[in-house]
């Protein structure tokens, strides 16, 4: 039997730990070898898939049910430490800014309390503990392997610094947007500053490109429809006097409805096609797919909200992020070639600096609590949701 207060003392020991160390997308390769560790002190299987960074256990129930799968990210972000805390990074200009330190310690709980009841549970359970959630494209290392093939439900939660510690953000429908990247690359024609009408403005064509970008979501898209675009980076030019022959704009666009994705694809191609020709320029248009929207079936939260309130826990409207999580790949039609059911919860952390921020804090002692949330919900009432499921 597993001792409460020693496994809290052991997932805060091991939140310090990564906390300390962090490693940035796809090079979290001590991360990998301490999560294994911890894992096998408890004699916790761990899938023998061939990942250079991240790992897959399991834990096998007593009864039949259904595949679950719990997603926990690895990886931190380029950014400089600014806390006083005593575990804060060794590493400089890397931290643990988006709480995935208390997303591999929580789900280590997880997979702890998992196999501790595996008479009580109905089916499997995959602890995915991800690589490079950061680079948006992570998920699609695990999805290389099979691991997901038989899952038939995805859970996923985030550290949540807006609400406080014993809070949880729970809601159906869409929870993050779909997540896309352009570059555009203007190409006009060089001249002397002085002689414009000897060249074509490529900083011209650019400035007129991005006012007109911004006619898409006013437009085009519905307007209950959340959606955006934003134009983060141009570069042009490398000196006062000359007028340069290429300009390069980079931006991101945000949507949740699936005919709005393929619409802001098309509609920035037209745009920026067309509006280059009719200066004379041209503009090329590279666009870079990201994970597609996030969104919580139903029933999934329903058990979520049901479980907060018998584990003691308040529950709030999760908020809607026009931020992204290739989380949704594990849910996706297209591509996993079916759709998976899935929910993804927020966690309060306690109220603090966003994620993200230099200063951004996880209180330690909601590791433990987060633990046994996630516990309850896949032993009780995950069976109910796969059989309805599948009617």
């Amino acid at each position: 039997m597993v001792d409460r207060k020693h496994l809290e003392e052991q997932l805060k020991n091991a939140f310090y730990w990564f906390h300390e160390n962090p490693e940035l997308s796809y090079e979290e390769y001590q991360t990998t070898e301490k999560i294994r560790e911890f894992l096998q002190n408890y004699g916790i299987e761990i899938l023998p898939y061939d990942l250079e960074t991240g790992l897959v256990a399991i834990v096998r129930g007593a009864k039949k049910g259904p595949v679950q799968m719990l997603r926990c990210d690895i990886d931190a972000l380029p950014i400089r430490e600014q806390t006083a805390f005593p575990y804060r990074s060794k590493k400089e200009g890397k931290m643990h800014a988006c709480g995935h330190d208390m997303h591999i310690a929580a789900g280590l709980g997880c997979a702890v309390l998992l196999q501790e009841n595996r008479e009580k549970l109905h089916g499997t359970v995959k602890i995915i503990f991800q690589p490079a959630e950061e680079s948006s494209l992570g998920a699609l290392k695990i999805l290389e392997t099979d691991a997901m093939q038989d899952v038939d439900l995805v859970w996923g939660f985030h550290a949540d610094p807006t609400n406080d510690v014993g809070v949880i953000g729970i809601r159906e429908g869409y929870v993050t947007a779909a997540v896309d990247r352009f570059v555009i690359t203007v190409k006009g024609i060089g001249c002397h500053g002085a002689h414009p009408d000897d060249g074509i403005d490529p900083i011209l064509v650019s400035a007129a490109i991005v006012q007109a970008l911004q006619s898409i979501i006013s437009r085009n898209v519905n307007a209950f429809h959340p959606a955006l675009l934003s134009v983060t980076r141009i570069h042009a030019g490398t000196t006062w006097n000359v007028i340069p022959p290429e300009a390069v704009m980079e931006g991101t666009v945000r949507t949740m409805e699936r005919e709005d994705r393929i619409l802001y694809e098309k509609k920035v191609k037209e745009i920026a096609e067309k509006t280059a020709q009719a200066y004379g320029a041209e503009a090329v248009v590279e666009w870079i797919a990201g994970p597609p929207a996030t969104y919580n079936n139903k029933q999934m939260a329903d058990l979520c909200e049901q479980k907060a309130k018998e584990h003691g826990l308040q529950t709030v409207p999760e908020e809607s992020s026009m931020g992204g999580d290739d989380f949704a790949f594990y849910e996706d039609e297209n591509t996993m070639g079916r759709k998976v059911p899935g929910c993804y919860v927020k966690i309060g952390t306690g109220a603090g600096c966003p994620i993200h921020h230099p200063s951004f804090e996880v209180k330690p002692e909601v590791l433990l609590p987060t633990a046994e949330y996630l516990t309850e919900i896949m032993l009780g009432g995950s069976l109910e949701i796969y059989k309805k499921l599948q009617q």
